[in-house]
């Protein structure tokens, strides 16, 4: 079979035809330059209102690179003609394959975009012999296409979180839907009010109004934009960010004892027990179960704080708010009475949320940030993968292209 006729089949172009077929020496190996013309009779397309018009002049010929075949590269070599448009002016036709001044032909920039979802941009750029920055802009243009034809009717259920993604503190904000299509909605810079109110201005009325359900953590920019703008939403803070916290609060309670035992010339029974502290208990090893009952002996602050920590989590197994709400206010009572800061830290804040926590008892766990702390797993390993970014546009880009489930055009072949 020619290699016409293929090309006949899997990007046939109504008003052109494929003519010669030749090899030529390129700038590492041989590549092949496919001749195509305007079909006899056929009228050329102006770029600018995409009207049939006459023509007026013809141009050098362009070389458009299309979807190497066995490993050699293939470029399309065409004569752009020039068209004399009485609402536009003189410009230069509208081709099929390409668009405007971009090198590659759409069907190669999409065929790019979906190997950079598989591997790193650097290594589709390496293995299909092009460049990172003809990697960059077909994942660009798939991600813009995507963006302007995507669908946002329907969403019941959001996540609202950030990640760090570079050092001195440098955040995004991003929300997830996370009932039925899962999938990334929004990405903006740093994590405050400005960044999260663009996303419900982005929103119809309709659409905001549609949303039942928010999850988010206890930053304070967060609570007071989700409350502003869908008040009517049940707002969840989950289980995940409060055992977090308090973790954190558990872990600097035994940082701080470990130092002082040091200094005051103790001995160092606290040394090398963190994960002991921190796991629940069945998750725990054999020898970490013995390291724990050692430690539960001494009246130290970390054993009181585990204790506190341990004794929480009876919280999660009620279902009535009203009796959870007893059980919150008598813990919080009992640990603003334990003495120990990071800990008493922690119930203030729970009392602070408390409407906000009862609310996960509320929706049934119908909800969860689980959905939300996957998806951050993911948005973390994107800008891993995709080397050499340098501006937040580039990683928008990389993490809608990935996480965003993004609609694509039909095509007559799906390149793969």
């Amino acid at each position: 079979m020619h290699l016409k006729s293929i090309l006949n089949r899997v990007e046939r172009h109504k008003c052109f035809v494929y003519r010669q077929v030749r090899f030529v020496d390129g700038l590492v190996d041989s590549e092949l330059e496919v001749e195509i013309e305007p079909r006899a009779n056929s009228r050329a397309i102006c770029s600018g209102c995409g009207k049939k018009r006459p023509g007026y002049d013809r141009l050098a010929p362009r070389r458009f690179q299309f979807v190497p075949l066995w490993n050699i590269a293939v470029f399309f070599v065409y004569a752009m003609r020039r068209v004399d448009c009485p609402e536009c002016g003189v410009t230069v036709e509208r081709v099929p394959w390409g668009e405007g001044k971009e090198h590659l032909t759409t069907s190669y920039r999409w065929f790019l975009a979906r190997w950079a979802k598989r591997l790193s941009w650097k290594e589709t750029a390496d293995v299909f012999n092009t460049t990172w920055d003809n990697v960059f802009r077909s994942v660009k243009h798939a991600v813009e296409w995507g963006l302007a034809h995507r669908d946002l009717s329907g969403i019941e259920a959001i996540g609202v979180d950030e990640i760090q993604w570079r050092s001195g503190h440098t955040y995004l904000t991003l929300v997830y839907q996370i009932d039925g299509m899962k999938r990334l909605l929004w990405v903006a810079q740093e994590r405050t009010e400005q960044s999260l109110r663009g996303f419900f201005t982005s929103l119809t009325a309709e659409v905001r109004q549609g949303i039942r359900f928010v999850c988010s953590d206890m930053w304070k920019p967060y609570l007071k934009v989700i409350a502003e703008q869908i008040p009517a939403a049940l707002h969840v803070l989950d289980r995940f960010h409060i055992i977090r916290n308090m973790n954190m609060a558990l872990d600097e309670v035994r940082r701080a004892e470990v130092t002082q035992l040091r200094r005051d010339g103790y001995e160092p029974i606290l040394t090398k027990t963190r994960w002991c502290l921190l796991k629940r208990p069945e998750n725990l090893t054999e020898h970490q179960e013995v390291r724990l009952k050692e430690i539960l002996q001494y009246n130290l602050k970390s054993v009181r704080a585990h204790l506190l920590r341990e004794d929480f989590q009876r919280f999660w197994e009620y279902t009535s708010p009203e009796w959870a709400m007893k059980f919150l206010d008598a813990w919080c009572s009992r640990t603003m009475r334990s003495r120990i800061g990071p800990m008493k830290k922690i119930a203030r804040s729970l009392r602070r949320h408390r409407h906000l926590i009862l609310n996960w008892f509320r929706a049934r766990g119908t909800i969860s940030s689980g959905v939300v702390e996957g998806f951050n797993g993911k948005a973390k390993l994107t800008t891993r993968k995709a080397f050499g970014f340098r501006t937040p546009r580039g990683i928008e880009i990389a993490l809608f292209h990935v996480l965003g489930r993004l609609p694509e055009p039909a095509f007559t072949h799906r390149f793969c």
